[in-house]
């Protein structure tokens, strides 16, 4: 294994999180939080270990492990997240949560991962997109199915755009590049590894990702809180971002 490429290793990481929250969902016998907080721990687990096998020389940001300043310095940092949507993960059925592996190298996301464990899916930058396809219909908005900002129900009036409920980010940012949704917009608060692998993979499959405002986003920060997130397809991403600045 120690011959498998950055992309490799991402998807591959991804796949075996995956596999240990789907085991400890079904067969643990915990629920709610006890059950949140063990798939936590434990895919960070098993996230920590691959990483240290297949790349020891990197450094990691991860929402389950201390920040460790010395990736500030480092060329490559592996940025994770073990689970992302937590709650939905805890729900009996729901399958609209993700395991997220990304790699930032010199300032660029270069490699990418997003594990969708309940549809068996991996997406990653070793894909081979599939064609796009011309807008059919109205535009589909994947919007917090909790907390959805009341921005989003004014960009959805403005480009006449129906909305999706949906939990994790990794599943909304998912939706957009298997095609499912056409546009996927935060605004409620983020951190790097929320959105670093959704948007290594998302640009893999030639869709537009950026700030709100337009602005490139940026990772390996001193401060990884990023708290605001578009991703979309590349024909629409002119109108939304013109529908936002708008107010």
């Amino acid at each position: 294994m120690s011959v498998m490429n950055d992309h490799h290793v991402a998807a591959h990481c991804a796949r075996l999180a995956a596999g240990c929250l789907l085991r400890m969902r079904a067969g643990s016998g915990l629920a709610g939080r006890e059950l949140g907080d063990a798939g936590d721990a434990a895919a960070q687990r098993v996230l920590a270990e691959a990483l240290t096998e297949w790349r020891p020389g990197d450094a990691v940001l991860s929402e389950e492990s201390t920040d460790d300043p010395v990736r500030l310095t480092a060329d490559r940092v592996w940025i994770v997240d073990p689970l992302d949507g937590t709650r939905e993960y805890t729900e009996l059925g729901r399958t609209d949560w993700a395991v997220h592996v990304a790699l930032w190298e010199r300032g660029e996301l270069t490699a990418g991962a997003v594990a969708l464990p309940a549809n068996g899916i991996v997406l990653s930058t070793s894909d081979i997109p599939p064609p796009g396809r011309p807008l059919d219909g109205k535009p589909r908005i994947v919007v917090s199915r909790t907390r959805a900002p009341e921005f989003v129900s004014r960009l959805a009036e403005a480009l006449d755009a129906v909305l999706l409920p949906m939990g994790s980010a990794g599943a909304k940012a998912s939706a957009v590049v298997r095609g499912e949704a056409d546009v996927y917009v935060h605004g409620g608060g983020q951190y790097e590894w929320d959105s670093a692998a959704p948007v290594a993979v998302a640009r893999r499959y030639g869709l537009h990702t950026s700030r709100l405002d337009g602005t490139p986003l940026a990772y390996n920060q001193p401060n990884p809180y990023l708290p605001d997130l578009l991703v979309c397809r590349q024909d629409l991403a002119a109108l939304v971002l013109a529908a936002l600045a708008s107010g």
